[in-house]
């Protein structure tokens, strides 16, 4: 069908454009004149003049600009695009000294004229229709009818998975219902696409959530930055070296995207062939690839996108508008006094502007380009919403603001499938949901590292290390002071049962061994390594090999446990014991892993009915830590308080930051419930399959060393969560 009506589409198409050329060419034109008229120090005195620089102004878009991207992306990157038409400028400017007797008589004059006739160039394209989209469909039936790979029905529907980072189940909903995302709802009430949620891991982070969906394996992945006693080194899924490290412990060359798939802003790259501004693919730039497969340039979607300068002057013009609304919207939540907030001041409207706007629109640009390819499956991370989350707040003005942006590319998106070169479906989903509140160290005037490194006896001479309260909070100090003297009182059942323990066993006063060697990791007390992350902290004591058992934890440091538990920043400590195993800890009750016993109230009660398998499962993680200490949930205010300084934040369990949301077509199968990352790589699998997409096949080294993984993790009894095998239920 596309095929045969492709003829004489192509003739108006092909017309339009040179339409279009001719147009912008006359325009052009006309437009210095005026400049000419209007702007001081631009002078072209003969007639023939305007139409000779509009001439060479196009070459020096189409053709010569794209050469110097080449060299000077970078200018353009980091300077949010307006480093580009500095560049542009420098072209105006050399025009006008080749055609005699034009004068410009300064640079500022020459980037000016740049950007007047970049904007005429974007406005011309959308009075004559030709848009980023129309000029998508232009291009995808021409290279459709050449490779030969239009209309014929011999591949799968490709499959366009976008992750809206952070953006929870209950939040897209409330967000579709209120008009905040139209093109979901447009999906939903034309019946093309189902809305459903799934639970994340303990860790709900992109970390473990994209490492799971992608590979399939998500073990040991302990939080977003977690401490490895073994190798004295803080685990950052944000580092490049480290991301490639957890890609390869975890990858067995099958991953969702191994069959002539792309990652796009994504932490890891599924085994892709083709990657751009993923993380996990940086270290491997500059070598031969990776198994065999080909890595893009970390600029490779960035060039693609700044190579139109009218790309960049709307990325300008965008990048700076985020930045008013920024500053605008942090102004507004001080002087009307919004609680939570944290400060949003420095480098911060820039690199808001930067995940917002910049990253947006490349991604989107190179989704484009994957589809003109025709490539079979794609997956692309929308980082905005989920950086003016932790900023902001989960559902504040600002924050929904960017979700109506993310929405409207993703509706481009879905335009755009209806004429490539091969028939696509769109899944859209997050990796975790955002549970809001204030941060613990505002609220409770230190951090979670200076807690723990006072309980355990060391002197903290800054206990707010690493807040962001502002000069008002000076006047609630005695509120904190009243905070921390009830701490350290001790008054719950459980803080009690502990410090009887200590006292029964005699031992408050004995000698603590000496602390290790040199450390890669910051100790807030000699032998004593806090790592936060988000609503997740681990303790770890490295003078101890392997796991620290609660005993040894009581007879070393009395006090720590019994305060935790009594803290009101505190949810519940995951702790091993030699005499009843993974013991959870909370301030009126404990639960038994191993037995499921349960003594008071349940800690876990108030996270769901997974918390106990998800957090049974962590407990057999070869680097879990010795305590693993989660945020309190308040679930009558739907509130916790993150570790790190952050408004809306994750990383553990409470609330909508474990509900993640998946949006599919109607006409696959819809999944049972899923719990965990692994399982939902088992539902975007089994789709592919049932699309008709072929099964990777790794190399015979990748299947030894998987087979090898998998043997080690049945033999560490890592508990297999809900949620069916693709062979048993296509789709889940």
């Amino acid at each position: 069908m596309r095929a045969s009506a492709g003829g004489g589409g192509r003739l108006l198409r092909g017309g339009r454009e040179v339409a279009r050329a001719l147009l912008v060419w006359v325009l052009t034109a006309g437009a210095l004149m005026l400049l000419d008229e209007w702007l001081t120090g631009f002078r072209m005195p003969e007639w023939w003049q305007p139409t000779v620089c509009a001439l060479l102004f196009g070459v020096l878009s189409a053709v010569v600009w794209p050469l110097v991207l080449r060299v000077a992306l970078p200018v353009a990157v980091f300077t949010l695009g307006i480093g580009s038409f500095l560049l542009l400028g420098a072209g105006v400017l050399a025009i006008s000294f080749a055609v005699p007797g034009v004068v410009i008589t300064d640079f500022g004059t020459a980037v000016v004229v740049a950007v007047a006739v970049a904007a005429l160039g974007s406005v011309v394209s959308g009075l004559v229709g030709l848009d980023e989209d129309e000029l998508f469909f232009r291009r995808a039936a021409r290279r459709g009818v050449r490779s030969g790979t239009t209309g014929d029905g011999s591949m799968p529907p490709g499959v366009l998975f976008l992750q809206v980072d952070g953006l929870g189940f209950d939040t897209v909903r409330r967000a579709v219902r209120d008009g905040d995302m139209p093109s979901l709802a447009r999906m939903l009430d034309e019946g093309s696409h189902r809305l459903t949620g799934w639970h994340t891991d303990w860790s709900s982070q992109t970390g473990a959530s994209v490492c799971g969906m992608l590979h399939g394996r998500n073990d040991d992945i302990i939080g977003f930055r977690w401490y490895e006693k073994d190798r004295d080194h803080v685990m950052a899924c944000s580092s490049p070296e480290d991301a490639a490290e957890i890609e390869r412990r975890h990858s067995d060359g099958c991953g969702l995207l191994a069959v002539d798939g792309a990652a796009r802003a994504s932490l890891f790259t599924g085994d892709a062939a083709h990657t751009s501004l993923t993380l996990s693919a940086l270290p491997l730039i500059s070598g031969a690839g990776r198994r065999g497969r080909g890595i893009d340039g970390v600029g490779a979607g960035y060039y693609a996108y700044f190579a139109n300068p009218a790309n960049a002057l709307r990325t300008v013009a965008g990048a700076l508008v985020d930045v008013g609304r920024e500053i605008s919207a942090a102004v507004r939540q001080r002087r009307a006094g919004v609680r939570p907030r944290v400060k949003r001041g420095g480098f911060y409207p820039l690199a808001r502007a930067g995940t917002t706007v910049i990253a947006r629109d490349v991604v989107v640009s190179a989704i484009i380009e994957d589809m003109l390819a025709g490539r079979a499956v794609v997956y692309a991370d929308f980082l905005g919403y989920d950086e003016v989350g932790h900023h902001s707040g989960v559902e504040r003005f600002d924050a929904l603001a960017v979700l109506r942006g993310i929405d409207r590319q993703i509706g481009r998106l879905h335009r755009a499938t209806q004429l490539a070169p091969r028939r696509y479906h769109i899944v859209v989903l997050s990796d975790h949901g955002q549970t809001q509140g204030w941060a613990f160290t505002d609220r409770f005037g230190e951090s979670i590292g200076a807690l723990v490194g006072r309980l355990v006896g060391e002197p903290q001479p800054d206990p707010r290390r690493g807040s962001h309260l502002d000069a008002g909070r000076s006047a609630e100090r005695w509120q904190i002071d009243a905070v921390l003297a009830e701490v350290s009182s001790g008054g719950g059942p459980i803080a009690r049962r502990l410090r009887a323990r200590v006292e029964r066993a005699g031992a408050v006063d004995r000698p603590r061994p000496p602390d290790g060697g040199p450390a890669d990791a910051e100790r807030v007390a000699p032998g004593v390594v806090v790592v936060a992350s988000g609503h997740l902290a681990t303790v770890s004591f490295t003078r101890h090999e392997g796991r620290v058992e609660l005993e040894t934890i009581e007879r070393e440091y009395p006090e720590l446990l019994p305060s935790l538990v009594d803290h009101p920043g505190v949810g519940f400590v995951l702790v091993r014991s030699a005499e009843f195993g993974p013991v959870v800890l909370g301030r009126d009750g404990l639960r038994r892993l191993a037995t499921g016993v349960v003594i008071g109230d349940d800690p876990l009660e108030p996270y769901g009915p997974h918390a106990a398998d998800l957090v049974r499962r962590v407990d057999t993680f070869p680097h879990c830590a010795d305590l693993m200490i989660n945020s309190r949930y308040d679930p009558v205010r739907d509130e916790a308080s993150p570790f790190e300084p952050h408004v809306g934040s994750h990383g553990g369990l409470g609330g909508a930051q474990s509900r993640g949301f998946l949006l599919h077509p109607a006409e696959l199968p819809p999944p049972r419930e899923i719990v965990g990352a692994e399982a939902l790589h088992r539902v975007l699998r089994g789709w592919l399959t049932h699309l008709g997409h072929p099964e990777p096949r790794p190399a015979d080294g990748q299947v030894q060393e998987r087979h090898v993984a998998v043997l080690q993790v049945h033999e560490r009894g890592v508990p297999e969560l809900p949620g069916a095998p693709c062979e048993d239920h296509p789709g889940e």
